[in-house]
């Protein structure tokens, strides 16, 4: 099939597209490459796919020099005309749209780039979706839509409707704008809320990376909320088995449905939610302890308050996601984490030595 994958050189993205590149699918990367955080990273995971830094000009579809059945496209989600034109000489099969300003925190300090790029990007893509058969369109959603509920584990039949960050807002958004292009013009959609994923080629900006990087530089870490946390931290390879899972199994009405009773997870529309995470929720100061045992030391500990926007547990209920797909996310942290410092060590210590000044 010829996939659509936005977000490409992002985490989550790039694995992906190598995946699905992997299993012969014909695959046009899309992403902005912006600076939320270091684009070396970036332009480095765009290389494993064949494409290099110095050939990549905006708006243009550049070749992979590695695999023919992968090409790439420097744009933003925020270009109409450009998202038009892709979707007019491409004819996709299916989207998967994985590109979004991420992160929590830094949503208080740039409100905007989440309007444009999570929601005017969005809308850009549902807009060109509904002039084109596709087969399936599939996007990131985010276990932060969950916001003050306090129900666990997190359910996708659970109330979602007090976000606690303008982040968390415009995922709930999507869920919403996806339905509502779901009614009105029959685009099968899948939304995926995705729990804490790590592992390598990981966002400089994800506690695991950041404390990996502090405790090999000497240098104290931030354990928000005293340590008081919970997360259910999910495997990258587990994340993009669902993924690719769930591509040939669009979703069709649900014939039991109704607004009296309304489920929030599926609809008379095409359209479905799910969780996807390990449905293992991990104590913050026992995935410290790892890292420490991975890396041989013991890190010195800033205890801090909760940060606005930030929820103090995750627990993702996937009961569904295995009924629809048969598959389970299976890898635990000690792998998860020993299999991130092997990268770790192997490509970003070595890529700091030959640049001091390299940014995370």
């Amino acid at each position: 099939m010829k996939i659509l994958v936005t977000g490409a050189a992002g985490f989550i993205g790039f694995h992906l597209s190598r995946r699905l590149v992997s299993e012969g699918h014909e695959v046009i990367g899309f992403d902005n490459i912006n600076d939320y955080y270091s684009v070396d990273l970036k332009y480095d995971r765009l290389e494993e796919l064949g494409v290099i830094k110095d050939s990549i000009t905006c708006n243009t579809l550049i070749d992979s020099s590695d695999n023919e059945n992968f090409q790439f496209i420097k744009a933003d989600l925020e270009d109409k005309s450009t998202i038009d034109h892709l979707f007019r000489e491409e004819d996709f099969d299916i989207v998967i749209n994985l590109a979004a300003q991420a992160g929590v925190r830094y949503s208080l300090k740039d409100p905007y780039r989440y309007i444009d790029s999570n929601i005017i990007g969005f809308l850009n893509l549902l807009e060109s979706a509904r002039h084109h058969s596709l087969k399936h369109f599939i996007y990131a959603s985010s276990s932060s839509v969950y916001g003050a509920n306090t129900n666990m584990p997190f359910s996708t039949s659970d109330n979602v409707d007090h976000p606690m960050s303008l982040y968390a807002a415009s995922k709930k958004s999507n869920e919403l704008m996806a339905h509502t292009y779901s009614n009105l013009f029959n685009i099968p959609t899948t939304g995926l809320r995705f729990f804490t994923v790590y592992g390598p080629w990981g966002r400089p900006d994800m506690a695991l990376f950041l404390f990996a990087e502090a405790m090999l530089d000497n240098e104290p870490i931030d354990v928000f909320n005293y340590g008081k946390m919970e997360r259910d931290f999910t495997y990258i390879d587990d994340i993009v088995e669902g993924i690719v899972r769930l591509i040939p199994k669009p979703p069709t009405s649900n014939t039991v449905w109704t607004g009296s009773d309304p489920d929030p997870a599926t609809s008379f529309a095409p359209y479905r939610v799910f969780n996807i995470g390990n449905s293992n929720p991990v104590k913050l100061m026992d995935f410290i302890h790892e890292i420490e045992k991975q890396l041989g030391v013991e890190a010195e500990k800033n205890m801090l308050p909760i940060q606005p926007g930030d929820v103090p547990k995750t627990w993702a209920e996937v009961d569904d996601f295995f009924s629809y797909t048969n598959f389970k996310p299976r890898v635990g942290i000690e792998e998860g984490i020993k299999e991130f410092i092997g990268w770790y060590k192997s490509y970003f210590i070595e890529r700091k030595q030959q640049n001091p000044v390299l940014p995370s």
